[in-house]
Formats: structure tokens, sequence, C-alpha cells
């Protein structure tokens, strides 16, 4: 079969649509997830006057997952408004589901299985779904069996009062019982990444998010939400400390190594609800319902790497290699949007990056890739700022990313995040021009 002689399918960002992302157990938590999920989609396809009938694909990422929406993509798409038609469905990729999301959108897109879709993510992590023990799951589905009181009674045999404890969902890593915040002491313990530094970048983006909300950067992204009883719609984040400072956050306690540690609730990223959304599609279908882009999608990096050592570090993999595959320096990258799990997990990936012996023994470079000027990088706030709901995050960095490039007029952006599993995505934007 000859080889075809047309140029691939390039992917272009539209605009994105937030919704605020507020502390989890404040305004939303009487939510679901796919309410957060239905409001930024809906609130997408306003702003960008899109009409419904032109979507071909909605991918949603989602991680803490409700059982009555077990494919929360469908049931956003259903109830934002989207035909019935079009398909729809769930990833779960961790802290870069989302991110996960808009790469399956633009891989159909490219593929010509879609020319526009609706790539989202969404959280709610105030109510997060609990479990009652095995043993009490195996009795209550023996029960719908059982016939008559005695029956009954005879299911309680056996049970313990530890067997009547609830089960919250799992927070460490199934592959070594390591929580994240673990895993980042021993991470910045071992670079030599001390608490003022983290303290330090921490305050620095709690002051970036207060900076970018008062200057009206933010507000562009963000759809209002109408949540009763409360009477003013909710149109910002709630997470940021405009008034936070070094001291008040040298008073906070180590987080997980009590004696020795430096992650603090204070350089670590917040429980925290809502979702996003972003539109993308073929540059042609853009063109042609008269749909202006932000930016092209350049070139795109997803990693795997050590569960146990390299758990934090997924960009520190995907940053050069989606630079290498572009062509490109890291000083030709004006805009950055890095996932803020921990200041210390920043921190190490800045310090990695710009080292040469681990540049060359774990990239086989000859050079490090370089340092990252600070200005470029989340200058509107972070994930320690701005909040972290897992499944929203990557839709928050590409619209971000998106709004930087057009507001300081850059021809390039880089996205990148790591995620629980030792996963990583990066991504290369271009500026439409």
């Amino acid at each position: 079969m000859p080889a075809s002689s047309s140029p691939p399918t390039r992917v272009v960002i539209i605009d994105g649509k937030r919704t605020p992302f507020l502390r989890s157990g404040t305004q939303f938590s009487e939510l679901m997830a796919y309410d957060l999920g239905r409001m930024a989609v809906a609130g997408l396809m306003h702003h960008t006057r899109l009409d419904p009938s032109v979507v071909d694909l909605l991918v949603m990422g989602n991680v803490i997952q409700e059982v009555k929406t077990s494919n929360l993509g469908r049931e956003v798409a259903l109830g934002a408004g989207l035909d019935r038609t079009v398909p729809a469905f769930t990833v779960t990729m961790a802290c870069v589901s989302s991110l996960q999301s808009f790469l399956s959108c633009a891989q159909a897109i490219q593929a010509g299985q879609a020319e526009v879709a609706i790539a989202a993510g969404a959280e709610l992590l105030s109510d997060v779904p609990i479990r009652v023990s095995r043993p009490v799951r195996k009795r209550l589905i023996a029960a719908q069996k059982v016939k008559g009181p005695l029956g009954y009674f005879s299911l309680l045999g056996g049970l313990s009062l530890k067997d009547l404890a609830p089960e919250a969902p799992a927070i460490a890593e199934f592959s070594t019982g390591e929580v994240m915040g673990q895993n980042c002491e021993r991470l910045v313990k071992r670079l030599g990444i001390g608490r003022g530094e983290q303290d330090e970048y921490a305050l620095m983006s709690h002051q970036r998010a207060a900076w970018a909300t008062e200057q009206g950067l933010l507000a562009p992204q963000i759809e209002a939400a109408y949540v009763p009883p409360f009477d003013e719609p909710l149109a910002a984040d709630n997470g940021f400390h405009a008034g936070t400072s070094l001291e008040k956050l040298g008073r906070l306690r180590p987080a997980f190594d009590k004696r020795l540690g430096t992650v603090t609730a204070g350089n670590s990223s917040f429980l925290t609800d809502g979702a996003g959304a972003v539109l993308l599609a073929s540059e042609a279908a853009a063109q042609r319902l008269g749909l202006a882009p932000l930016a092209y999608l350049k070139s795109v990096s997803v990693t795997a790497l050590d569960p146990l050592e390299e758990l934090l570090l997924g960009p520190a993999l995907s940053i050069p290699r989606v630079l290498a595959q572009a062509g490109l320096e890291l000083g030709q990258v004006e805009v950055l949007e890095l996932h803020e799990a921990f200041a210390g997990q920043v921190l190490s990936v800045l310090k990695l990056l710009n080292d040469e012996t681990w540049c060359r023994q774990r990239l086989g470079r000859q050079e490090p890739v370089g340092e990252v000027d600070l200005e470029r990088l989340n200058a509107w706030g972070g994930s320690l700022s701005v909040g972290h709901p897992f499944g929203a995050t990557g839709a928050r960095l590409i619209t971000t990313c998106c709004h930087r490039m057009a507001r300081e007029k850059a021809h390039y952006g880089l996205v990148a995040a790591c995620a629980a599993g030792a996963l990583g995505i990066g991504m290369l934007l271009e500026a439409v021009s």
C-alpha cells in the first residue's frame, strides 16, 4: 500500500474553561463530580458559542470514582447538552488524568476519528466513597438470598469489631506501600533540598495566585458556579493564602517525617474540588467552523518511571523528550506550567534538569537540559495555591498555558505533570500566528 503524501493532521486548542477550584469541605461539598464536570463543559460550550452537534467526542479524567457515575464522561456529556450520539468515556491516570483525556482526544483527531473534541476532568474530594470491609461486603451480598430473621442473624457469625470499621480510599502507592509525601521526603533529602527552599517556593506560588486573581488574569478561564444555598456566584479559587509569609509557613510541623521532615501542609498541595474542560479540533475543522485557536499541539511525551525512587520525577523525563521531538532547547520556551504536587517535587525536577551528571546518566545527554527561569514558571500560581482536583489539574494547566502564551505573546509553551504510579506527561504547545 503506498504511503500517504498528505501532511499529518494538526491539532489546535480553541480554549478552556473550569469551575473555581475550592478547598474540599467548602462550598462544593454537597455536590458530585458530575455536577462540577457538567458546569465546566457547559461553560466551555457557552463561552465558545459551540454548536453541540459538531462535537464528535468527549473524554473525561477522574480519579476517585463515584459508583453512581462510573463512566463520568458519558454522564457529563449528556448532562451538559451534547448530542446523545456523541461517544464519551472516562480515563484515570492519577494527577495527569485530564492531560491523558486531552491526548486521547488529540489522537482521535489525528487518526481521523473525530474533528472536534472536548477533553475534561473533574474531582470531588469532599465526598469520597468509603467502603465497608470485605467480610461485611460478603455478608451484604449473601443477605439478598436470606429468608427470615434467623437467616439474617446467622450472617453476623464470625464478624469482629475490626470488620465493622470503614475503609477509606487508599492514599499509598499500591506497588510500594508508601504515600506520596513520604516519597517526597526521601527525594528532597537525597537531593539536599531544605525546608527554607520549599517554603520560599510555596510562598511564591501563593503570592502569584493572589496577584493573578487580583489582576483578573484567571477570571477568563473560570465559569462562575451557582450553588444553593449561597446567594452569590462562586467565581474565584479559594485555596490561596494572600497573607501568608515565610514565618507562618515556618511554624507548620512536618507532615510525614515528624522528627526530621521538611514537607509540610504549607508546601504541599491540598485536597480540592473542581472541574475543567478544553476544546480542541483539527486545524481544518476550526477554520471551517470559525473557531479561533490559541495554540497548536506540537509534541507529547508520556513517561513511566521507578515508583520507589522516581515517583515524582515524570517531568524530568517528559520535558527533555518533548523538547527533543520539537528540536528545541529549554531556553526557547517562554511559558512553563508545571504541576506542583509539592514544592520539594518541583525543586527536585528543576535541580535534576540542570544537573550534568544526572542528565548524562539518566537521559544520555552530554549537557544539562538547562536552568528553568522562575519568571517563566507558573507565573499565575500553581497547584500549591490554586488547588489540585486530581482529575482536573491537567485541563487547568493547558488552559493557563494557552492564556499566558496569548498575554505574554509567547511562541512556545510547555505543560508537564507527575502522577501517582510514577507516571508523567509533558506536552509542547506552539502559538498560532
